[in-house]
């Protein structure tokens, strides 16, 4: 199975997991329950982001703050839009 980055709106962790690439993960409590972690004082219905990692280069470990890479526009995200709904 994939793995794949997210990170969430309201406290901008990033969490990666692995699911089925049919499956959509759209909320804290989702990715929380996907990742086996307590959602904490963050709101389940907080809004996740699937993050691009370009085949797993962005790891939560590598961020060092855990802050969402910055972007810029390029051939692989044209308009520098790095999420995907």
């Amino acid at each position: 199975m994939p793995s794949y980055d997210y990170r969430c709106e309201a406290n901008g962790e990033v969490v990666e997991v692995r699911h089925r690439m049919s499956e959509r993960v759209a909320t804290w409590g989702e990715l929380c329950t996907l990742a086996g972690i307590d959602t904490g004082v963050t709101p389940a219905n907080a809004l996740v982001q699937k993050l691009i990692t370009g085949g797993q280069v962005v790891r939560r470990s590598s961020l060092g703050d855990a802050a969402a890479p910055a972007c810029s526009s390029g051939p692989c995200c044209g308009g520098g839009m790095c999420g995907i709904d």
